[in-house]
């Protein structure tokens, strides 16, 4: 049985469609990691950042997926976790 991050490194090498796609949607997984990233560097669980945020767990969840959600959430969100947000624009590569 393959494990899933070998099926990514196959599909990324082997099917310029689907490695396309992924790279079409860095910005997005960087934004997911890095949300992830600090509330676990904050020792805190999902359940917890919702108890701070008045909302249920499954909220922090969609929030942390990263589609559709606006800067006020992503404010309230880094909040909760005692962070700043921080956008930045910086010249395209390439």
């Amino acid at each position: 049985m393959m494990d899933a991050k070998r099926a990514h490194a196959d599909m990324m090498h082997n099917d310029a469609e689907y490695r396309r796609e992924y790279e079409a949607l860095g910005e997005e997984f960087s934004l997911v990691e890095a949300m992830i990233q600090a509330r676990l560097a904050h020792g805190l669980t999902q359940a917890q950042v919702a108890e701070r945020l008045g909302v249920a767990q499954p909220a922090v969840a969609r929030i942390e997926s990263g589609k559709n959600v606006s800067l006020k959430t992503l404010r309230r969100y880094a909040g909760a976790l005692g962070c700043k947000l921080d956008v930045s624009f910086r010249p395209a590569e390439g």
